[in-house]
């Protein structure tokens, strides 16, 4: 990948597409532009992007849909900013649960979008890489198998284990790093994004959970082990199908 960030922006409207693209291009990143989803598969399939900036209102392939694709583990691993028209939070809920990292309700000022885009980009280049291959279906680990598809756990007798959405994103990440530890602020970044509050806990207790799920004994875990003053580390091999 190029040291200049490469950002693609899909957008069904050309006027915004070529606005933005041009924005972007004058503060200095390479820039592509897609229509639909179409074009956007074509985009990826000869070029590797730094950061996509997603329309969620389109017709046909909306957004949601393209971004859930992207986070399937069927496609390529790219930040996504969500662009919406609406103002409520149906959208920005779905998004950010879908795996989004960002996004901006229409009307927005350019400085806005790049102050977005720098963030995320700062954020996921200090973020640990991933050790476990992202393109992967099934995540395997000791007596356990993480369908990412399916967002679900299932165990050696292929029985489903409940996963809410945020047990489902951390046990997600662990899988992805493992043998890495992982701060709490990293953790939050990776599973909750710009929603972040600095003084949240909520990984403790998602992490507590998680261990009553997949550890044979959650007193004495084996699995996500605990860094007094550094985070969290999952411990054992992962083998992606």
């Amino acid at each position: 990948m190029e040291s200049v960030p490469h950002i693609i922006v899909v957008d069904d409207h050309r006027d915004i597409r070529d606005l933005v693209g041009k924005y972007l291009q004058q503060q200095g990143y390479r820039v592509s532009t897609a229509e639909n989803g179409t074009a956007l598969r074509r985009l990826l399939a000869r070029t590797a992007a730094d950061l996509i900036v997603l329309d969620i209102m389109m017709p046909g392939e909306d957004g949601l849909t393209l971004c859930r694709e992207l986070r399937s583990g069927t496609g390529p691993d790219v930040p996504v900013i969500f662009l919406t028209a609406r103002a409520d939070e149906t959208d920005r809920i779905i998004g950010l649960e879908l795996g989004a990292d960002d996004y901006l309700v229409k009307p927005f000022s350019s400085r806005e979008l790049q102050a977005r885009i720098k963030a995320v980009l700062r954020r996921v280049n200090s973020l640990p890489p991933q050790r476990a291959a992202r393109r992967a279906g099934q995540m395997r680990f000791e007596r356990w198998v993480l369908d990412l598809g399916r967002r679900e756990l299932q165990g050696e007798d292929g029985v489903g284990v409940p996963l809410s959405t945020a047990e489902f994103r951390l046990l997600k990440v662990f899988v992805e790093h493992p043998g890495v530890v992982l701060s709490r602020d990293q953790l939050l970044d990776l599973t909750v994004g710009r929603e972040a509050d600095p003084f949240d806990r909520s990984i403790d207790n998602q992490v507590s959970r998680l261990r009553r799920k997949v550890e044979t004994d959650p007193k004495n875990p084996a699995i996500i082990q605990t860094h007094w003053g550094g985070g969290y580390s999952f411990m054992p091999e992962v083998f992606a199908s």
